[in-house]
This record gives structure tokens, C-alpha cells and sequence, in this order.
């Protein structure tokens, strides 16, 4: 821990005192500031910090009892120990006077040498213990501050990791594996509610070939702009997902009536098959391709995952079969 030297104010209007009281704690361990009136005692305290105040009763202009009185209403400084230095006062009445000024000791003149270091000795080891805790009290303050931190920081990189493992890196679309969760979460879901849902499978026609012509760069930023537009036109709590390559998958939520989700499908395709305008290593180009989409309508016969993928993808052959462009839905 970080060490420091106490300071002591010693408050006396007679010189002679003060060199006395210099004298005697010489060996105390702490650093002695001298102060000749009250007004000085309280601008010194304004000032600084101090362990202890030997601050002596009988004072011209403001004496000890004001002293400690101010002291005592000033936030910054009523904690400050104040030992009463004194000769005039050795009545019970004068003491509880100096009590309820906010003195903490007494010490009378003749000032007895033992007693004066005793007395000092304690307050001393008060202040560094009570310097110790506060200081410990900021280093767990401050560790407590770096834990909030890299634990705010492992969420966030556990998020992350999250996130990766359940996103396409390219296209930030669900992955593979997350689409399976949230499909197998559907079935279920309709198993149990009877509420209907339908999932597509888009294959994007001519990927290949703008891929090949204009170089891997260039069909990742078609991959990306494709993968824009599907998650536009697909509702909030419909899933639109990548499962590799040129192939997404939309699973539509709610999805009872045939005929709007025959116009989604198409609207979606009418969309996919605008051109896009991308930059590649030959410069800006305009790739245009087109999208085949097989749909299949979760039924009560359909009891799994597979089944109702199965059935889409053989929709999605039929749309290939028939020239691409275009959507169609497998037959129940």
C-alpha cells in the first residue's frame, strides 16, 4: 500500500509553546504544521489534512472553543481529531464545554511528556489505520470496477462466439444450424397449437457464372446484396437463412392461406431477379440473376424436420425443371 506522513497541526499563540511541542514530538513520525492564532488554524485546515489538532483553549480573538466549534461544521473537517491543550480549565463543566465544541481529549499544562506521546501515539495509529481502510476500500472500489469490466467484456466476446456459431460470417443470415433450430422449433410449436407454417427453399440461378466471371470478390458482394433483400422482405418473426452457397431458406411464421404465400414467394423472386450493380476487379459491373423458390405447407402429416424440407426440395426441383424464375409449392 501506498505510505504517507500524518500531519499535525499544533494551534498556540505563544511561540514558546510551539517550539516546546516541536520539540517533544520530534520522534512522533509525523510532520508538524504550526499554527499562532485560530483564523490560521482554519485556513491551514482548509488547506490540508490532518491526523490531529493539539489546539490550545485560551486564545485572543477566537479562542479554542470557537476553534472547534467551526471545525466541527465544516463537512471536510469535522472527523479531525482535536485535543484540547490546557491550563485554565480542570473543572468537569469546562471539560464537557470542550466535549460538546467537538474536542475528542484534553490534555492540561504543564504538559506531562508521556502522556502528550501516549496520547498522540493513538491518535496516529488511529489515522493510519482508518488512511489503510479507505485506501484498501478504493483498491477494492477499483477491482471491483475492472471485474464489471472484463466480465461486461467476456459477454460480450460469449455473445460473439454465440452469434458466429449460429450466423453465416458472410452474410450476419442465420446459418445452417440455427435455421435447423428454428424449423425444428416450428414443428413443434404446430404440432402442439395447429398454427401453420411453410418453409421455401431459394436456389439463386446464374450465381455460378457471375462467380466465375468476375472473381470470388465479386460473388461475395452479390451473396451479400441477395442476402439484403431477402431479410427486407420477410416479416420480423419470419426467418430468412443462408445454408451455404447460393441456397437460403425462409421459414414464414403463420402461414395458413396458400395464395398469400404464393404472392410472398413470388414478390421475393420479382425482387432477387433486379439487377445489382457491384463493384468488382474489372471495375463496376451489373450481375443479374434470377431465384428458384420450392415451398412446402406444414401439415398435420408432416411430423419432422426432414419431411417438410424434403417436400420443399422436391418443389424446388419442379421450379428448375420448368425453366428457373419462379416459385412453386409441393403437393400435399
Amino acid at each position: 500500500m501506498t505510505t504517507h506522513v500524518p500531519k499535525i497541526l499544533v494551534v498556540d499563540d505563544t511561540r514558546a509553546n510551539l517550539v516546546a511541542m516541536r520539540h517533544l514530538l520530534a520522534d512522533s513520525g509525523a510532520e508538524l504544521v504550526e499554527a499562532s492564532s485560530g483564523n490560521e488554524a482554519l485556513s491551514r485546515c482548509l488547506d490540508q489534512h490532518f491526523a490531529l489538532i493539539l489546539l490550545d483553549v485560551n486564545m485572543p480573538d477566537m479562542d479554542g472553543f470557537e476553534v472547534a466549534q467551526l471545525l466541527g461544521e465544516t463537512e471536510q473537517l469535522r472527523d479531525t481529531p482535536v485535543i484540547f491543550v490546557t491550563a485554565a480549565y480542570a473543572d468537569d463543566i469546562n471539560r464537557l464545554k470542550g466535549y460538546r465544541s467537538g474536542a475528542v481529549d484534553y490534555i492540561a499544562k504543564p504538559i506531562n511528556d508521556t502522556i502528550l506521546k501516549s496520547k498522540v501515539r493513538v491518535f496516529l495509529e488511529l489515522h493510519n489505520a482508518r488512511m489503510q481502510l479507505q485506501q484498501t476500500l478504493e483498491e477494492l472500489s477499483e477491482r471491483n470496477r475492472q471485474l464489471q469490466v472484463e466480465i461486461a467484456e467476456r459477454q460480450r466476446i460469449e455473445a460473439q462466439v454465440r452469434h458466429q456459431a449460429t450466423h453465416d460470417m458472410l452474410t450476419g443470415l442465420p446459418n445452417r444450424v440455427l435455421f435447423h433450430d428454428r424449423l425444428r422449433a416450428a414443428v413443434q410449436y404446430s404440432t402442439v397449437h395447429g398454427v401453420p407454417f411453410a418453409l421455401a427453399l431459394v436456389d439463386i440461378d446464374g450465381f455460378k457464372g457471375v462467380n466465375d466471371t468476375y472473381g470470388h470478390p465479386a460473388g461475395d458482394a452479390l451473396l451479400q446484396a441477395i442476402s439484403s433483400r431477402l431479410s427486407r422482405h420477410v416479416r420480423a418473426n419470419d426467418t430468412a437463412a443462408r445454408l451455404g452457397g447460393d441456397e437460403f431458406a425462409v421459414i414464414f411464421q403463420e402461414a395458413g392461406d396458400i395464395t398469400p404465400l404464393l404472392q410472398r414467394c413470388q414478390d421475393i423472386c420479382n425482387v432477387l431477379a433486379q439487377p445489382y450493380p457491384l463493384q468488382a476487379e474489372q471495375g463496376a459491373i451489373l450481375a443479374r440473376v434470377s431465384a428458384s423458390i420450392g415451398i412446402a405447407l406444414w401439415n398435420e402429416q408432416i411430423d419432422s424436420d426432414e419431411v417438410l424440407i424434403q417436400a420443399a426440395d422436391r418443389a424446388l426441383y419442379q421450379v428448375k425443371e420448368h425453366g428457373k424464375n419462379g416459385c412453386a409449392l409441393a403437393s400435399s
